[in-house]
Order: structure tokens, then C-alpha cells, then sequence
């Protein structure tokens, strides 16, 4: 083999693993290319879900503010009927001493 066929056969294999280099890259980007359609995907996924989580911040808001308030009606329902338990425990003792006081008369 002469220097001149040595030559042309390394610049033949040198362009042919080029050439395959190039065509494995071209497949490579051609199936893992992002399609326009995808993209539009993407983006209606992503709002959806930012829609969503604020209707959940909404709805957590919500509950707080009726935990709250619903806390709020059983703490004074709870000393409303406090207040109601001692008024009538103090009329039924009053109750009780009139009897004793009227069955003493008697």
C-alpha cells in the first residue's frame, strides 16, 4: 500500500465515521425533539395546576376562617350555658331554701 492509497483510505473511513457520527446525531435530535404541540401541553398543564392550587389555598383559607368561627360559637354557646348552669343551680338552691324556710313556718 502506498502512501497515497494509505492517505485516501484513512480520509475515506475518516469521512464515513463523519457521515455516521452525523446521522446517529440527526436521529438522536429528530425523535427527542419538543413538538410545538407538546409545548402548548405543557403550558395548559402548568396552568391548570397554578389554577388549581390556588383554588386549594382558597379552600384551606376557608376552612381556617370557619374552623375560627365555628371555635369561636362553641366557646361562647359553652359559657352561655356555664352561665345558664349557675343561674339555675343558684335558683334551685334558692328554691330549696324557700321550702325549707315555708315548711319551717308550717
Amino acid at each position: 500500500m502506498t502512501r497515497a492509497e494509505f492517505i485516501l483510505t484513512t480520509a475515506i473511513i475518516l469521512f464515513a465515521a463523519f457521515a455516521m457520527g452525523w446521522f446517529a446525531n440527526w436521529l438522536v435530535h429528530r425523535f427527542t425533539r419538543v413538538r410545538q404541540s407538546d409545548v402548548a401541553d405543557l403550558d395548559r398543564m402548568s396552568q391548570e395546576l397554578h389554577e388549581a392550587e390556588e383554588t386549594r389555598d382558597q379552600a384551606i383559607t376557608y376552612l381556617q376562617q370557619r374552623e375560627a368561627e365555628l371555635t369561636n360559637q362553641l366557646t361562647q354557646t359553652e359559657a352561655e350555658l356555664r352561665a345558664a348552669m349557675d343561674g339555675l343551680r343558684d335558683a334551685r338552691r334558692e328554691a330549696e331554701e324557700l321550702r325549707n324556710y315555708y315548711q319551717q313556718q308550717d
